[in-house]
């Protein structure tokens, strides 16, 4: 995904489904832990406001699968099937 058009991440929807995976699996985990928890905490945690946010997806999908964290597998189904039919790798 990295590497494709932005504008096309975006219209497509893909790029907010992968980022709601990745904020409800952070979600998911911060309540394990007993941790408050907020959007606003998730966002700062992924330091999403960064010119390249499908590399801070990936980089904090591999940082949440580090600590433990699940993700929703027929979210992520999804999110990789809609990816396949627009032709992305994953």
């Amino acid at each position: 995904m990295a590497g494709q058009e932005f504008p096309v991440l975006v219209e497509s929807g893909l790029l907010r489904q992968v980022e709601e995976i990745v904020v409800k699996g952070h979600q998911d985990l911060y309540l394990v832990e007993g941790k408050e928890w907020s959007p606003p905490v998730a966002y700062r945690w992924l330091r999403y406001e960064d010119p390249m946010p499908v590399e801070r997806l990936r980089e904090g999908t591999k940082r949440l699968l580090e600590k433990g964290a699940e993700f929703n597998r027929e979210a992520v189904e999804k999110a990789c099937a809609e990816a396949s039919k627009m032709g992305f790798s994953y």
